[in-house]
């Protein structure tokens, strides 16, 4: 996919979005540095969330609790983590909620008496439950896209619905035609409700179409005819038993990007799947875009991969969760889903209870905060030079692991030269390993250069820059978007 805006960018980038990221060339104009991407690590109790009640672990059907048709969010108003999710393959739609992130409850809630079961009569297949935190009504807080599976609704369409708590929903509002798996995120940034709409065009086979509206409901409204194709694998991609295929890409805002997960499909096709009870491969790769609709792939290395052996609870079908990730502490924490399957349901008459999907449960994967992408310095005076950038606030903050060494900032003009008083010589530089720090300078401030043209260059002899930021909060607080919120931060920002 080509970039426009990395093809041509602004002559002055206004940074008062949030953390900016190192994830492409977009805020660099020189460097000496070397990108290096990292990969997410698991936690070694995973998976953190499976099946243990009769609607999700019935003889009759494929046992599972996977949240790609709804998500993980933390709830700000009542202080929980909330989950969203399949229980037994396409039968149940299911709540629970934890205080810690890892250890969750099934509440008994009164949609079906004594269950924590909402949506009863629906076959969920795939969809997004997005917490709104610019909702207009207390009982539009919660918005849900949701498709069930093939053969269970009219024309393959999905519906609408919106929720004052996530659980009681409204009346379904049914959208334009789309192939499973579809799924459906809000950008912020340009206050539009996106539809990741699956679609099925040779020879790219699963691929994405887009469509987007201001209005949630309008977001729905499309003739499937007159989808335009949006993205999907491509040369860089590699399958394993097959050519490889965009199963799905979730996204959400993160600091002051669009953060995308592209799960991509290696093999092998589905009626081997069937026939063995093993789970297709698909793993999830990390992009990033700054419109929403274009995306950069400069890694394709996993950021969370399957584990290909039997016996694993993850054997295959690695999926992302709408939302992505929450932010906790210094981490990320991305919730994903994925599949053991069961040999002995192969082969059996309704796929849907089929091997290849039994056996799904929730893992957790963490990683450092801003932590996908950072400039490594290994030599004296390794730097980088940013384009010219334009803020409003007045202190300087960094994500850094300066390995020993210490991180400078200089000032620069548009020539190029320092601004009096902003030299690395008179810098405070940083030195340690923090996700927040502030380099300051010993007598200047930096708010004197607010509404100018500004260049920043940082130097050091060797660690990790992951991010940057100017902001009036003493306490390094951003304003970015926080994915799907965290502990400790309100209406999904890190709030100045």
């Amino acid at each position: 996919m080509r970039v426009p805006y990395l093809e041509k960018v602004p002559e002055v980038i206004f940074i008062d979005c949030g953390r900016q990221l190192f994830v492409d060339d977009f805020l660099i104009e020189y460097n000496s540095m070397v990108r290096q991407f990292h990969s997410a690590v698991k936690y070694p109790g995973n998976p953190i969330f499976f099946p243990q009640t009769k609607y999700e672990n019935a003889a009759e059907f494929a046992p599972c609790t996977i949240p790609k048709c709804g998500g993980v969010c933390y709830d700000d108003k009542d202080k929980l983590f909330k989950m969203w999710y399949i229980a037994s393959y396409v039968k149940h739609f299911a709540y629970a909620f934890s205080h810690d992130g890892i250890h969750w409850e099934r509440p008994k809630l009164d949609v079906v008496p004594g269950t924590n079961l909402i949506l009863p009569g629906i076959s969920p297949d795939s969809g997004t439950v997005w917490l709104d935190h610019d909702a207009t009504s207390e009982d539009e807080r919660f918005k849900l896209m949701i498709r069930e599976v093939n053969g269970a609704a009219p024309d393959e369409r999905g519906q609408m619905r919106v929720s004052a708590d996530g659980i009681h929903w409204s009346e379904p509002r049914l959208t334009g035609k789309m192939d499973d798996r579809s799924t459906m995120f809000y950008n912020p940034f340009r206050r539009k409700w996106v539809q990741s709409i699956r679609r099925w065009i040779p020879p790219r086979n699963r691929c994405r179409s887009y469509w987007e509206d201001s209005d949630f409901y309008r977001s729905g409204e499309w003739d499937f005819a007159e989808l335009p194709f949006w993205t999907g694998a491509d040369c860089y991609d590699y399958g394993t038993t097959m050519p490889p295929e965009l199963y799905n890409l979730d996204a959400a805002p993160y600091e002051s990007i669009m953060l995308g997960f592209f799960q991509i499909l290696k093999g092998p096709p589905n009626c081997y799947g069937e026939q063995d009870g093993r789970p297709k491969l698909t793993e999830l790769y990390a992009a990033y875009s700054r419109d929403g609709f274009h995306w950069a792939r400069p890694d394709r290395e996993v950021l969370i991969p399957a584990c290909r052996e039997e016996g694993s609870w993850e054997y295959g079908y690695v999926e992302s969760t709408p939302g992505l990730l929450c932010v906790v502490g210094d981490e990320l924490w991305i919730y994903y889903s994925a599949y053991a399957g069961d040999a002995k349901r192969a082969q059996h008459k309704d796929w849907t209870c089929g091997g290849m999907y039994s056996n799904g449960a929730v893992g957790l994967a963490k990683l450092r905060r801003d932590g996908f992408v950072s400039l490594h310095a290994g030599f004296d005076q390794a730097n980088v030079t940013t384009r010219k950038l334009q803020f409003s606030g007045g202190r300087l903050f960094v994500n850094a692991n300066t390995a020993g060494s210490i991180l400078f900032a200089e000032c620069l003009q548009e020539d190029g030269s320092v601004f009096p008083g902003f030299s690395k010589d008179e810098c405070i530089g940083y030195h340690g390993n923090s996700t927040c720090a502030e380099i300051s300078w010993r007598n200047a401030s930096l708010k004197t250069l607010a509404g100018k043209p500004v260049k920043f260059r940082f130097s050091m002899e060797r660690g990790d820059l992951y991010s940057f930021w100017v902001t009036d909060s003493e306490h390094g607080a951003s304003g970015g978007y926080l994915a799907a919120g965290g502990p400790g931060y309100s209406n999904g920002r890190d709030g100045k």
